[in-house]
């Protein structure tokens, strides 16, 4: 028996990308929970993936801040998502900024298929620059949504997920110890040498 997805032809399934960027605490997973959960209420047969580096809180779900979860796939490269996504409506993808340059075209690729791919990552690094992929998903989606934290210094929007420790692997996994949102000036300031 054939679903209605099953007799749509790609033309008539609508697929896009969608890209949720903030930096730490802003919520980015958070968004993706929801519009994934949103996804199933309606019925719709979603995969959610995350690079399988990422254990912080679980080796399997995509977990938020606030430890709301959702079942998740990790997986090693970008490219293993396309063999995972046979017959889904909407793909979900945490943490991309930890994926390799593969992903931009495994999303394009997806949608192109007719599957809403959603997207969250951090925009910039601990040192605001644009990190990984983030750059490139940004400029081929049809909807980029910016979330933010708030400054725990000054209470203004954040700009940037400040690291706190002594390390300068772009790549190093961490929470509140490791990392605090702070905003434009907060940052300028810390990178000048000025107390707050």
């Amino acid at each position: 028996m054939f679903s209605e997805r099953d007799k749509q032809s790609p033309c008539e399934r609508r697929g896009s990308i969608e890209v949720v960027c903030g930096s730490m605490f802003s919520g980015k997973t958070e968004e993706l929970i929801r519009r994934m959960k949103r996804a199933v209420f309606a019925k719709q047969k979603v995969e959610i993936f995350k690079p399988s580096i990422d254990v912080r809180y679980s080796e399997e779900d995509v977990v938020s801040h606030d430890h709301n979860t959702i079942r998740s796939t990790p997986v090693d490269s970008s490219g293993n998502i396309l063999l995972l996504t046979e017959d889904v409506d909407v793909v979900g993808i945490d943490e991309a900024q930890f994926f390799d340059d593969g992903i931009v075209n495994v999303c394009l690729e997806l949608a192109n298929r007719g599957i809403r791919v959603i997207v969250a990552g951090l925009d910039m690094d601990f040192k605001g620059v644009p990190f990984g992929p983030m750059p490139a998903l940004m400029a081929i989606a049809e909807e980029v949504y910016k979330t933010h934290a708030i400054c725990v210094h000054c209470g203004s929007l954040a700009y940037i997920s400040h690291r706190l420790v002594d390390s300068q692997r772009r790549v190093l996994l961490g929470e509140t110890q490791e990392y605090e949102p702070i905003c434009r000036r907060c940052f300028n300031k810390i990178q000048s040498g000025e107390t707050l």
